[in-house]
């Protein structure tokens, strides 16, 4: 018993160590946005505030439109999360369970191309989409990763654990195959699910090279690149701007994780 105590006191200890240091660079990058500009460059090593200011946030709030910035790359963060479910599905279940040629080849090139980058693809996709006319666009944001290697690959494994029985139940019952991936099988695989949208949403959301690369100027710009034209090269860097601007583009996502982390851990511990 006092074994068992000790160690559930010392795991709790180091996970109050691992929250602590995970929470440390938000804290210190709050805290920092509300100190003005002299007060950094005087001692930016204090860890509070001695004036605290909402000026960094109402200058960024005016430097760059906020909202609409916020707005698409929320967009296209949904736009490709879902899609990728929406793919995933049917490409997973066809390797899991379905029994065809090529089966091991196609399931062995899906997972090759967890090996690819996008940097190593980027310039043949930007030939591709200039000569459509498709660059500056939502689309262009959005298409290229519409399909996912690494969704395909985690909700294979998913299915792996699935029951053929269940499965050969609803054929019997007359579902057909759409109605089986979506209606039967998704809500089985919920956290498996959501652990991938996060990691989609996440990755997409906070992505800067591949929206710098497909647009040239506001009409699809997302705040990634907006809180980057912050840093003012060639005049200094006005740190508790920059610090405001990334409290911004933090907050979604912490957002999200607070909302849907249950879903999370039962992913990643593998429980459906």
């Amino acid at each position: 018993m006092i074994g068992s105590r000790a160690k559930a006191r010392v795991a709790m200890a180091l996970g109050l160590v691992a929250a602590a240091v995970w929470v440390l660079p938000y804290a210190w990058m709050t805290l920092t946005s509300l100190k003005p500009l002299s007060e950094i460059t005087q001692d930016p090593t204090a860890p509070l505030p001695r004036a605290p200011t909402l000026d960094a946030y109402r200058e960024v709030f005016g430097t760059i439109p906020v909202f609409r910035y916020l707005g698409v790359t929320l967009l296209m963060a949904l736009s490709i999360g879902v899609l990728q479910i929406v793919l995933a599905l049917p490409a997973g279940y066809a390797l899991a369970k379905l029994r065809f040629v090529g089966r091991k080849t196609a399931f062995g090139l899906v997972v090759a191309c967890l090996l690819v980058p996008p940097q190593v693809t980027f310039v043949s996709v930007f030939f591709m989409f200039s000569r459509v006319g498709l660059v500056n666009t939502f689309a262009a944001l959005v298409v290229p990763f519409a399909a996912s290697a690494f969704g395909t690959f985690l909700v294979r494994q998913a299915l792996v654990a699935v029951p053929d029985e269940l499965i050969e139940a609803a054929r019997l019952d007359g579902a057909s195959e759409p109605v089986i991936v979506y209606r039967i099988l998704a809500p089985l695989l919920t956290p498996t699910l959501v652990g991938m949208f996060l990691v989609s949403f996440v990755f997409h959301y906070s992505d800067y090279f591949w929206p710098l690369v497909m647009t040239t100027d506001d009409t699809v710009r997302t705040l990634p690149l907006g809180v980057a034209l912050l840093k003012e090269p060639g005049s200094g860097v006005r740190w508790h701007v920059v610090m405001a601007g990334n409290v911004i583009l933090s907050a979604p996502v912490l957002a999200l994780f607070a909302v849907a982390q249950r879903h999370l851990v039962r992913g990643l511990a593998g429980r459906a």
